[in-house]
């Protein structure tokens, strides 16, 4: 007996299909679009809430950590200020009310780690032994670089032309007074004659700011062996100076 083929569906059952398939991919739709509400009021609600939650101090602040990363990594001239807004996710119009400029904010930046590291390094030179002093001087200086590796490589590099020489060789000097004073007190115990201090504190902050560099960049060893080595070399240099020194195959 042969087998009847499957009933065709009527004209009816395939209208009542197709609006049930346009209903279905209207809710479909309808569905999308209500996600998609959803998402940019989330994303608005974040924004607003952000703006809400963070004080003109804090956002302050937050720029200045963004900014001194972006100049760290990238140096003043490649960085723009549309850079540091994306980052930051905020307007322009927001950093120039808070610095005026691109030049204004790095001013505040260097200002800020000039400090910081001139404040570190002072810390190590007020009393105690001479060779405690210089251990812990050396010491703070080393910690600024590993804790404030940003900030470091912002002082290290190349001050735009505005900023005029070099920030850090103005920070070395400002290390280097202070370094100063301390050597004509201590020359003045040890019958070392004051004058010659200028001379010993350029070369003393001198040697150890290139080994700071330099280990900043390379790490080649761990920072308490290279505090040891600088240690090392400028005490048993100074240890060894003669009150009137000469030169022997020159004169």
């Amino acid at each position: 007996m042969p087998v009847n083929p499957a009933e065709q569906p009527t004209r009816e059952e395939l209208k009542a299909a197709k609006r049930l398939l346009k209903a279905q991919e209207k809710a479909r739709h309808e569905t999308a679009r209500a996600r998609a509400r959803v998402s940019k009021a989330e994303i608005e609600a974040d924004r607003v809430a952000s703006k809400v939650r963070m004080s003109g101090h804090d956002r302050r602040e937050q720029l200045i950590a963004m900014a001194r990363h972006l100049f760290a990594e990238k140096g003043y001239e490649a960085v723009s200020i549309e850079e540091i807004a994306q980052l930051a996710a905020i307007s322009k119009p927001i950093i120039y009310e808070h610095f005026a400029s691109k030049e204004g904010l790095y001013a505040v930046v260097l200002d800020r780690e000039t400090r910081a590291l001139l404040d570190t390094v002072s810390s190590g030179l007020t009393s105690g032994r001479p060779r405690h002093m210089l251990e812990q001087a050396v010491m703070a200086f080393f910690n600024y670089i590993e804790e404030h590796p940003d900030g470091y490589r912002v002082l290290l590099r190349d001050a735009p032309a505005f900023q005029g020489p070099s920030a850090y060789s103005g920070l070395v000097n400002d290390i280097v007074d202070r370094c100063e004073e301390v050597l004509n007190h201590a020359f003045g115990r040890f019958g070392l004659p004051k004058k010659s201090a200028a001379v010993y504190a350029r070369m003393l902050v001198g040697s150890v700011a290139l080994v700071g560099q330099w280990w900043e960049e390379e790490r080649p060893m761990d920072k308490e062996e290279i505090v040891a080595f600088a240690v090392n070399k400028v005490w048993f240099g100074l240890s060894g100076l003669r009150k009137n020194p000469t030169l022997q195959y020159l004169n």
